[in-house]
């Protein structure tokens, strides 16, 4: 016990000669402040190069070096495709109503509905064996309607980008609902029958509008949603270039008449020679008549 106490003695009174000492304190004071200073700056350091990643794209949600999976900056537009899984298996029954087709297409794409004619705006697509079959997304999009209407069966719409939607009537079933989001190829339903077409049986109808315009499908299968746009930009355009014809004042639309040269005048126009033939004749005459007088008398 003597001998560690001793040893506790002998510890204190050292470190008390060496707190006596001059240089103790500013030493630990100097230390304290190159380890605060140190850590200042490793700290501004990272800061900044966390700054430098930010402004140059390394490091975030989205890019190759981040957290999540990046996503290709120019990712290429879906192409519209038929809304079957196997193309080979179904037919069109009936197709778009075409306002410039001949009579007879215009004809067959009429829908009878209580004995009243409608242009069919879309496709009816069925299978060649006449039975069922799955219904999928044309195009990846996001679900805006998914409900059963008494007349035209289940419906199903779909909306992509800059006001493309694709509209899938006379489903039998519903696999999706509103909200959701599907890719291209999703089942969205089973072909059925409805009230509208009973003609067509077992079908699918297959709709493609653009700002709530109805096109021929036909035409886009295989192209990029793109196209669609584009062609409806140029339909703008021709519009608007006929809406400035329209609006020009009458008189500039009607042609200016040519006023005849001089040299193409007729001869018994004003000024002509013939006046002068006839003014001659008529003083000959007046002449002869007065000889004539003269003589009688």
């Amino acid at each position: 016990m003597r001998e560690e106490e001793k040893k506790r003695t002998s510890q204190k009174s050292s470190l008390q000669r060496l707190f006596r000492k001059r240089w103790v304190f500013p030493a630990i004071y100097l230390v304290s402040a190159a380890l605060i200073l140190t850590a200042v700056l490793w700290f501004t350091g990272q800061n900044d190069v966390a700054k430098d990643d930010l402004k140059y794209g390394e490091n975030q949600p989205g890019t190759a070096t981040g957290d999540e999976p990046s996503l290709p900056v120019n990712q290429a537009a879906e192409n519209f495709k038929m809304p079957v899984i196997d193309e080979d298996a179904i037919q069109v029954f009936r197709e778009f109503y075409d306002a410039e087709a001949s009579a007879e297409k215009q004809e067959a794409a009429l829908v009878v509905y209580n004995n009243i004619y409608s242009p069919n705006k879309g496709i009816d697509i069925v299978a060649k064996d006449g039975k069922t079959f799955e219904v999928v997304a044309s195009l990846a999009g996001t679900v805006t309607r998914a409900e059963k209407d008494p007349l035209h069966g289940n419906v199903v719409e779909i909306e992509h980008t800059d006001g493309v939607v694709t509209m899938y009537q006379s489903l039998a079933d519903l696999k999706v609902a509103k909200g959701d989001v599907v890719e291209q190829g999703e089942v969205l339903g089973m072909a059925g029958e409805n009230q509208f077409d009973k003609e067509a049986a077992i079908h699918v109808h297959f709709e493609i509008r653009n700002n709530g315009v109805a096109v021929n499908p036909l035409e886009y299968f295989g192209q990029s949603v793109t196209k669609l746009e584009k062609s409806e930009q140029g339909t703008e355009d021709k519009e608007a270039a006929s809406n400035e014809e329209d609006k020009q004042p009458a008189e500039d639309k009607q042609p200016k008449e040519e006023k005849p040269e001089d040299s193409k005048k007729p001869a018994d126009e004003e000024g002509t020679p013939a006046d002068d033939e006839d003014s001659d004749e008529e003083e000959n005459a007046n002449s002869t008549d007065a000889s004539i007088g003269m003589a009688k008398a």
